[in-house]
């Protein structure tokens, strides 16, 4: 690019690209219909490949599930999941007998360490509206030392996750989540106590930024070698120090500078991913993510014989009561209501 502090923009597919210590980002927008009392969609699944329905069709797909839209049980290894909820709600279910319920502006931080089951399902909860769906889930990798780390998952909660609401020159807002790391004197709630996001010099930073058609915001500096990458997903066009970005692109960023963001005449949506590299070999195979091709043999070998703990649950694709609120129930017992 032209401009020194810009690196690349490039399109956003699915899932979208992320640098290390990020796996992947998977952006989720689906424009659900009502709800049946299944709590699945309230029309006809005809047309649609059943079990594997990634295409969407009418504004809308049904992922991996058979009766409601999401994710049915699966297993992981090695890596951590953050699932960020802009709007719906997701149900989860593991095999270590822990649930939940999260909606728009929570999060699930879940780290999968020597390996998990869960499901995420997408329960349509009414039945006289539509029930649109917006997450995303962000997968962040383990260093090799931290790969066999006892599952287990944390709720951040929409009341409790730090929020700042800016105003420009021009007294055009601009709202920031801060999901990991620090905005200035502001710091995120800690992520789990195994994650390399828990370590500060790792500088790890997750925001979810809007800002108003207009205004201006301005993203502080990192130091070097980290990696930061910008994924604009909604609005028309983003200047980012004088250089026009349009919707629906990755920009990889010089972490050492600080950077001005200008949305244009419509509002603009900004996820930030951003860390110290870990440095390790990475082999992905399907949901495991080891240092090398032993350990993914090993990984299937032990899924095999053990089933991760085996599926507590009554169904492959788990959903909670109609009548549950957001609540979080965990492997220890411990719960946590919301309402």
């Amino acid at each position: 690019m032209n401009d020194s502090n810009i690196n690349s923009v490039t399109p956003l597919g699915f899932p979208w690209e992320t640098q290390d210590p990020f796996l992947f980002c998977a952006h989720h927008r689906d424009e659900y219909p009502h709800g049946n009392q299944n709590l699945g969609p309230n029309v006809s699944l005809e047309g649609r490949n059943i079990g594997q329905d990634f295409v969407v069709k009418d504004g809308w797909r049904m992922y991996h599930g058979n009766v409601v839209p999401g994710f049915p049980y699966h297993p992981h290894r090695g890596f951590e999941t953050v699932t960020i909820a802009k709007e719906g709600i997701v149900d989860h279910s593991d095999s270590l007998g822990a649930s939940g319920r999260f909606g728009a502006g929570d999060v699930q931080w879940m780290t999968a360490g020597k390996g998990v089951q869960h499901s995420e399902m997408f329960p349509l909860l009414n039945k006289d509206k539509g029930n649109p769906l917006e997450i995303f889930q962000v997968w962040l990798n383990l260093p090799k030392k931290d790969k066999f780390v006892e599952p287990h998952f944390k709720m951040l909660w929409r009341e409790d996750i730090p929020q700042e609401v800016l105003e420009d020159k021009n007294g055009i807002k601009t709202t920031v989540d801060i999901i990991a790391g620090s905005l200035g004197a502001v710091q995120a709630l800690q992520p789990t106590p195994n994650s390399w996001a828990a370590v500060a010099e790792h500088e790890v930073l997750i925001l979810t930024i809007k800002i108003k058609a207009g205004g201006t915001f301005y993203l502080p500096s990192a130091n070097q070698d980290i990696n930061r990458n910008l994924y604009f997903y909604q609005g028309d066009w983003l200047a980012i120090d004088q250089v026009n970005v349009p919707s629906y692109h990755a920009i990889n960023v010089n972490s050492q500078a600080e950077l001005k963001l200008k949305a244009g005449e419509e509002d603009c949506y900004i996820l930030v991913l951003q860390g110290k590299p870990i440095n390790e070999p990475v082999v992905q195979y399907g949901p495991f993510v080891m240092n090398t091709q032993e350990e993914i043999r090993e990984a299937y070998r032990d899924y095999r014989k053990t089933q991760f703990g085996g599926w507590p649950w009554p169904k492959h694709e788990q959903v909670h009561s109609a009548t549950n609120g957001r609540f979080a129930k965990h492997a220890d017992g411990r719960e946590e209501v919301k309402g």
